[in-house]
């Protein structure tokens, strides 16, 4: 994909290696001198392009016509606004991408102003400690639907209420879905007779909103759970 990232900060930076790394084609704007030229020389091989995101002189020079995703990643909010909306109502961008500095700011960021996607840091950080927190052993692989689901692992504890139960006879969270079990390192589709063992690794996917009832279900019972803070 043709990728156009606004701000050259640390940030962006790395959006861009981990992009170019997973060979889309990338181009950097970054309105400092200073920074554009210790971008240029430390990602050689990507295009970094001097001036304002907010320009559209600018994002024209950059491709922005030929672009598939815009990623404004600045650290001032305005400016990330401003680029998401050129990019959609300007240029019609298929998709766009703002990063969120102030969380105070977050409500601005709709599809209303261009935004497809807000990554609000401290939210995205705030969620994932809460959600540790009351998941006990159970490990996030992986977000989808923007934040609204998760592909979570669990290690089903000896003392665990699916512990020696057949897969039809739990009481799955309505948003869930078993995806395998993992036994011994070999994949097993959890059909309804299959019955879970201690120490069976159960791959899911479920809403934020289950998560804690998988983990009850799964883990260790809540008043068995010994943490140090």
């Amino acid at each position: 994909m043709n990728v156009i990232i606004v701000g050259g900060g640390k940030v962006g930076a790395y959006l861009s290696a981990l992009l170019s790394s997973g060979g889309h084609r990338v181009k950097i704007i970054e309105a400092c001198r200073e920074k554009a030229s210790r971008l240029q020389q430390d990602l050689p091989n990507l295009a970094v392009v001097l001036g304002s995101g907010t320009d559209p002189d600018v994002l024209q020079t950059a491709g922005i016509h030929n672009a598939d995703v815009v990623a404004a990643v600045t650290g001032k909010d305005e400016n990330n606004l401003v680029v998401t909306s050129l990019a959609r109502y300007e240029f019609h961008v298929p998709r766009t991408i703002a990063r969120v500095n102030n969380p105070k700011n977050a409500w601005m960021f709709t599809s209303d102003m261009g935004v497809d996607v807000a990554l609000n840091q401290a939210d995205l950080m705030g969620h994932l400690i809460a959600e540790e927190m009351s998941l006990g052993d159970m490990v996030t692989l992986l977000k989808l639907r923007k934040g609204q689901f998760s592909l979570v692992e669990e290690r089903v504890d000896p003392s665990a209420a699916a512990a020696g139960k057949a897969v039809r006879e739990l009481n799955l969270p309505v948003r869930c879905v078993l995806v395998t079990i993992i036994r011994k390192g070999e994949l097993n589709m959890p059909h309804g007779d299959f019955v879970l063992q201690p120490d069976d690794e159960v791959l899911a996917v479920v809403h934020v909103d289950h998560a804690t009832e998988l983990a009850g279900l799964l883990g260790k019972p809540a008043n068995q759970r010994h943490r140090s803070v």
